[in-house]
């Protein structure tokens, strides 16, 4: 069950939005994951697909799901909006 149902707005950050044109250029599918990703993201970012994690050390809030076996996609959970950093 999600934590909450409040919808968030979704920012693309400049490293991320390049990341994503990197996958678009080069690997479709892995660009079509990321996208499953970032709707499974906008519904609970806390639960769902890619085995999302918290990741304490870099600070409250910031989160990772797996791409694949060897890359993440790392975001912010703010109060009102989720930050989409590396993909």
């Amino acid at each position: 069950m999600p934590r909450t149902t409040m919808q968030r707005e979704a920012v693309f950050q400049p490293e991320f939005r390049e990341d994503l044109r990197y996958w678009v250029e080069t690997d479709r599918r892995t660009a079509l994951r990321v996208f499953k990703l970032i709707e499974a993201i906008i519904r609970d970012p806390f639960q769902g697909i890619g085995k999302p994690e918290s990741l304490k050390f870099l600070g409250s809030g910031v989160w990772s799901r797996r791409i694949t076996q060897e890359h993440r996609l790392v975001y912010v959970v703010g109060h009102e909006r989720i930050d989409y950093v590396q993909g």
